[in-house]
């Protein structure tokens, strides 16, 4: 069937460039999203994120009328739905973080009241296994005047998938039409019409597998590399430890023709990797033993980074015993969770700058190219400087991001630098 109205529901860094390339092959798209800013934003052909080449697609997608954006959903073919999928409040009792699918839910209910006979609705967002089939009962609660897949299989009045996006930040318009797609229709024909709608601008294959299998392979993608990342961060702590250079440790290592070991960093940050494990362990706690760990492993490693800190203040009091704590001023080069984006969900580098505020009385500087104003938990006490001022100023400096501007950077005239990305070697 054709499909030529497209509902994205949710503006963001997967929804937007998403809405975009359905509206470049001139598709009708309504972009739907509860902020209002967001809305008027792109409707006024501009984009409220960062992503490459995405602002042009967006202007020209608006001022040609193909795409709109609005606060609720309108009537169309078919909808996706690209929510967040945070974690819910961590309790005191809580062993790990529990997912919260209230956004999903949501989302749901205000689709359901524009659903008519042969729409499809398929949701993107990275969520636990089990969410499409709760999403279909929500879907079919409101809206008990038509048939969904969970009750009547491939006859269903209305069509469900999960196809998970498989993007990176940065690189998201080409890999958008790229890369293979998983496509997990509740049933064969739901799987058929959702590769009929990516099919609109998709050149990489569509392989069709079940809604829950393709829910855990978006997870297992994100455990998968985090699993990695956590062997990394581990061996930077053991081999300063142990007085290694473990940027050197590592490059040895990948000499071998069968490792291929990461680099390591601060943390782990952004919405994906940071979190997708977690939705793992909460189904199956008892089973995912390593995925757990790695995912402790890399929580901690942003407490290791502002120990490190803190010895490197007292370091330079004690060279400079004329000084006072309060007369130390640190700066800290990128916030955002990985490098030349303005997306900061779940950096570490956000937290490592918090706690420094928290227990560092001198001034804190931050670095950070791809953002206009400060976080909230940074608005306090923080100031978002440009790199000249931080060199001009800082008396320790600490690498958390290697973004391009950084890259040749002559950090000489900082009495201390804590470099966690390895840019400084990665120049000598």
């Amino acid at each position: 069937m054709s499909f030529n109205t497209i509902s994205v529901v949710g503006l963001g860094y997967i929804g937007l460039p998403t809405a975009a390339m359905f509206a470049s092959k001139k598709k009708q798209v309504i972009g739907v999203d509860v902020n209002q800013h967001t809305v008027d934003t792109i409707n006024a052909g501009e984009i409220h994120i960062v992503e490459p080449e995405l602002d042009v697609m967006v202007k020209e997608a608006v001022e040609k009328g193909f795409l709109k954006a609005t606060v609720f959903p309108e009537p169309a073919d078919a909808f996706l739905i690209a929510v967040p999928t945070p974690f819910l409040p961590i309790e005191a009792e809580s062993p790990f973080p529990e997912p919260d699918l209230s956004y999903i839910e949501a989302a749901c209910k205000a689709v359901a009241k524009v659903l008519k006979k042969g729409d499809l609705v398929i949701l993107e967002s990275t969520s636990p296994v089990g969410t499409t089939e709760k999403m279909a009962e929500w879907l079919e609660e409101a809206r008990d005047d038509l048939t969904f897949p969970q009750s009547y299989g491939d006859s269903s009045d209305i069509r469900i998938a999960y196809c998970p996006e498989r993007v990176l930040p940065g690189h998201v318009i080409r890999e958008l039409v790229e890369n293979d797609r998983i496509i997990g229709g509740m049933t064969e024909s739901c799987s058929k019409v959702a590769i009929e709608v990516y099919k609109t601008f998709v050149e990489g294959n569509c392989v069709i597998t079940n809604s829950r299998t393709a829910e855990m392979a978006k997870l297992t993608e994100n455990a998968s590399h985090d699993v990695s990342i956590a062997f990394a961060n581990e061996l930077s702590i053991i081999c300063d430890k142990l007085d290694i250079d473990v940027w050197e440790l590592i490059r040895l290592a990948n000499l071998h023709p069968r490792v291929n070991i990461l680099q390591p960093g601060p943390g782990v940050g952004g919405h994906c990797i940071a979190v997708d494990p977690w939705f793992i362990v909460s189904k199956t706690p008892e089973q995912a033993q390593l995925i757990r760990t790695a995912r402790e492993v890399n929580d901690i490693k942003p407490d290791w980074v502002v120990n490190k800190i803190k010895l490197a203040v007292s370091e330079h009091l004690q060279e400079n015993p004329n000084k006072t704590s309060e007369q130390v001023i640190i700066a800290c080069y990128g916030l955002a969770f990985k490098a030349n984006v303005d997306d900061l969900r779940e950096s570490p580098s956000i937290e490592i700058a918090t706690q420094i505020r928290k227990f560092h009385a001198g001034r804190l500087l931050v670095v950070e190219p791809n953002i206009q104003s400060l976080p909230l938990s940074l608005c306090d006490g923080a100031e978002l400087v440009s790199i000249a001022a931080s060199l001009d100023a800082a008396d320790i400096g600490v690498v958390l991001v290697d973004h391009n501007e950084f890259i040749d950077v002559d950090f000489g005239g900082i009495n201390i630098i804590l470099d966690t990305k390895g840019i400084l070697r990665s120049t000598q």
